[in-house]
């Protein structure tokens, strides 16, 4: 029950970090596009640093190599369809520019609920695979998450929407990380010897978003700041997880 507890706490403030990206836009207005590419590519090189040192191996270590291949290619197809599925909303009437500002925020909080969840999970999975390594994948998740909250507020304020309107809309998302750190709990209980599986299903959901999100996002703000963060993310990382037993 304590670990359980733990798990959710953790989660609890990556999830939170939307708010606090939120609640900086809202105060000190859109920080520099060289700050979001370093923060975005740190982000993801923190968690290519995770899935490569941590998760894929610690799957291949507890698990059979079919579930840890099915693992991952499910978690990336996972993603995709997450992304697939939120693209094709964007099919609208022509709409007024204050309109547009409010579909743009309010899609980015869609797609940043529905990330929340498998990353909660991964946080979840990793915490029960080995101590220490859910509060490494909340780390990243939270650099993560903190320009995701930055980028919902900021088309949201220019529509002119209230400011508790919108601090509200991501503190809703933000508990959409523990939701999926409880589920990862029961996928793991319900399904005997599926450690393995879980684990890799993280690591390819984490893979499709650092490729498919986090580093063009990244590059499109600043390509050499998002060159930048990536390297300092992934070293640093690698070398706490390297060093530091988890």
């Amino acid at each position: 029950m304590h670990d359980s507890f733990e798990i959710v706490w953790i989660s609890m403030i990556a999830g939170l970090a939307t708010t606090l990206g939120s609640l900086l836009v809202l105060l000190f207005g859109k920080p520099k596009e060289r700050v979001l590419a370093f923060l975005l590519a740190g982000a993801g090189g923190v968690m290519l640093a995770v899935v490569s040192v941590d998760l894929l191996p610690e799957a291949w270590e507890v698990g059979p190599p079919l579930q840890v291949g099915l693992g991952f290619i499910l978690g990336l197809l996972f993603m995709y369809l997450a992304d697939l599925r939120l693209n094709t909303s964007h099919n609208t009437l022509p709409l007024s520019r204050r309109q547009r500002l409010k579909r743009t925020g309010l899609l980015v909080a869609t797609g940043i609920a529905l990330h929340d969840i498998p990353e909660g999970m991964a946080i979840a999975v990793s915490q029960e695979a080995a101590p220490g390594l859910g509060f490494l994948i909340a780390f990243g998740i939270t650099l993560h998450n903190l320009p995701e909250g930055m980028a919902t507020t900021a088309p949201l304020k220019m529509a002119q929407i209230r400011w508790w309107k919108i601090l509200l809309l991501n503190m809703g998302i933000a508990f959409f990380t523990p939701f999926g750190a409880l589920l990862g709990l029961l996928a793991l209980e319900g399904v005997q010897n599926s450690l393995a599986f879980f684990l890799a299903f993280a690591a390819g959901a984490m893979t499709f978003l650092v490729f498919a999100e986090l580093i063009p996002l990244s590059r499109e703000r600043h390509p050499r700041y998002a060159l930048l963060g990536g390297t300092v993310g992934f070293i640093l990382f690698a070398l706490i997880s390297l060093l530091l037993p988890v």
